[in-house]
């Protein structure tokens, strides 16, 4: 049984403890409102981008002169993963989420047969598929140093990528990363960015355009050729903003619960203590009076 001393000292311990995780969880929460807001002002943009490439797709259809970002290689022997985690820890279970749903697409595509090569943007993410999948891994983007988020980091990764595919090292280009829904719900997800899916228009687009007929000048594979990498720039750009919002969400989650644990051990070591010192006080008595008794 812990002496007196060592119970003390643990609760001594756990208070300090708890007195980090509260901070922490403080510090993610003034983050999380100004992380939310850049993700949800991006979802517009990414969406009305999405919505103009399918459009001018449309207009190309199949034919030669479409960009091969937009219309692939013709095969999809080789993927590449492009998984998007953060740089840090103690945020619950994000990071696994994702590299979880990584994996599966992994043992996925390895059971067809395919060749997978990893991108990885943040540590964690790279730690993680190290372990089982270290020698698919081919770069990884490092992003620690950057306090706040900038369309030209998402623009620099969507580079590497674009070099990559136009160097023949993939066929199909699959971005993984978490959505953010709330403080308690981020949901992992993965997107096709190569070749470009051109989705169709949604009714309120469809209904906007009024069945418009349109003129593109210079050309609209020209267009496309512009279009397309800056619409994988602009979804990299989402998932790192969806991806620090879904952060700071799951991490102000995991230190307040940090804070509660805590909270609950130290009740459960101050018993503990209590009941340790009265037994000790009450032998002690006990000797005392049958001392006394004896003389």
């Amino acid at each position: 049984m812990a002496s007196l001393k060592d119970l003390r000292v643990r609760i001594a311990s756990v208070k300090a403890t708890q007195k980090i995780t509260k901070a922490m969880q403080m510090v993610a929460a003034a983050k999380l409102r100004r992380a939310q807001d850049a993700a949800e002002a991006a979802r517009p943009y990414s969406q009305r981008m999405g919505a103009v490439l399918a459009n001018i797709a449309q207009a190309v259809g199949e034919s030669d002169e479409a960009p091969k970002l937009m219309t692939g290689t013709g095969g999809d022997a080789t993927h590449l993963l492009v998984v998007c985690t953060a740089e840090r820890g103690l945020c619950g279970g994000f990071n696994s989420q994702i590299v979880r749903l990584a994996r599966e697409h992994v043992r996925k595509l390895q059971t067809q047969g395919k060749t997978v090569k990893i991108l990885c943007v943040g540590k964690k993410g790279a730690d993680q598929l190290r372990r089982e999948h270290g020698s698919l891994i081919i770069d990884r983007v490092d992003l620690r140093e950057v306090k706040k988020l900038a369309f030209t980091n998402a623009d620099g990764i969507a580079k590497k990528v674009i070099g990559l595919f136009e160097e023949g090292s993939f066929d199909v280009c699959t971005l993984f990363y978490s959505e953010f829904k709330s403080v308690i719900s981020q949901i992992p997800t993965a997107l096709r960015i190569i070749p470009a899916a051109a989705e169709t228009p949604s009714p309120e687009d469809a209904a906007s355009a009024g069945g418009a007929i349109y003129d593109y000048e210079p050309d609209a594979s020209a267009i496309l050729s512009d279009l397309i990498p800056r619409n994988i720039a602009v979804q990299i750009f989402r998932a790192l903003l969806e991806n620090a919002a879904s952060e700071q969400g799951a991490r102000m989650s995991a230190m307040d619960s940090a804070t509660r644990n805590a909270g609950e051990m130290i009740d459960k070591l101050t018993i503990t203590y209590n009941r340790q010192r009265q037994a000790q006080i009450t032998k002690e008595l006990i000797e005392i009076i049958s001392g006394a008794e004896a003389l």
